[in-house]
């Protein structure tokens, strides 16, 4: 193992579950407002931020809403924000970089390749859905391309370091820690880069340890040893385990009802924070400690919260 202190990150609502799949999953403002504070009290340094409509649960790009949420969040705590730039489907360019640009936070994800994003499988489990739009997103992500490109990327990169934003990249194949070290080479990244390794997406990897190991054995040789932290994603059931081995490999973790909505076999989670308390128990049988939001700022080398838009 290669440190004491762990980052833990909690992704509290995402865009890939869907509110007929749990009733803890938080879509209004004061949900993912409370959720947030929650999970940091329990532990969680990072909170990662999607936000949807409060009427229907669709994720949205409203920076209104965004506004809300991350001025409650930063009212109670002092939490690193990571603001999503990945959105929801069929979100433009455009609207995923806005939070950036509005509100200049510590972090920021992206993406860091194209991918067919899939979740229609599920829709077959499904019997009642809450809105029709659930399983018409669903359905048409069998046909939907996730785009990341190139000249995005590095679009992208420059609004992040025009705001002094830290980039957290999600990457979720071996071609996209490709792309990290083409886009280090270009110049358009500065190391040391975060990264979050994404395990368990339809399109992806498969959430197993061989694939994990892969990944960041793949980043010391393509990026350098020195030059990247890292933190772990298992999707679904794999949440817990996937999380377990990265923290056993030196790594960071991330939990949260973005990435799973269990907190064991057959039981649903009602918090990401009751997630987030889990895997801090997991931390310290291994002799690990959870970083406070300011040690993973210093971790990271973020810029500090006096200096956001928000």
């Amino acid at each position: 193992m290669s440190q004491e202190k762990v980052i833990v990150t909690a992704a509290l609502t995402g865009s890939v579950h869907f509110p007929s799949m749990s009733t803890h999953l938080p879509l209004t403002p004061k949900q993912i407002i409370e959720d947030g504070i929650r999970s940091a009290e329990a532990g969680a340094a990072v909170l990662h931020i999607h936000v949807r409509n409060p009427e229907n649960g669709m994720p949205t790009p409203d920076l209104e809403i965004f506004r809300e949420v991350l001025t409650g969040i930063k009212a109670k705590t002092n939490v690193v924000i990571c603001v999503t730039t990945g959105g929801g489907m069929g979100m433009s360019t455009e609207q995923r970089a806005a939070p950036v640009i509005t509100f200049k936070p510590e972090m920021a994800s992206l993406n860091f390749g194209s991918m067919n994003f899939s979740v229609f499988p599920v829709a077959e489990k499904i019997t009642e859905w809450k809105y029709p739009w659930e399983k018409l997103s669903m359905l048409a992500s069998e046909d939907y391309i996730f785009p990341n490109t190139f000249k995005t990327l590095r679009e992208f990169l420059s609004i992040f370091s025009a705001n002094e934003t830290k980039p957290e990249l999600e990457v979720y194949d071996l071609g996209m820690v490709s792309n990290v070290a083409f886009m280090i080479g270009r110049g358009s990244l500065k190391p040391p880069v975060h990264i979050q390794f994404v395990t368990g997406t339809l399109g992806g990897v498969p959430s197993t340890i061989n694939s994990l190991v892969t990944l960041v054995n793949a980043t010391k040789e393509a990026v350098g040893a020195g030059n990247f932290t890292w933190s772990a994603i298992g999707a679904g059931r794999s949440q817990m385990p996937i999380c377990s081995v990265a923290l056993a490999m030196g790594g960071n973790v991330r939990v949260g009802l973005e990435d799973s909505l269990f907190i064991s076999k057959g039981v649903l989670a009602k918090s990401s924070a009751e997630q987030v308390a889990k895997i801090i128990r997991i931390t310290r049988e291994l002799s690990l400690e959870p970083a406070t939001p300011d040690e993973a700022r210093k971790t990271l080398g973020l810029k500090g919260l006096s200096k956001v838009n928000y």
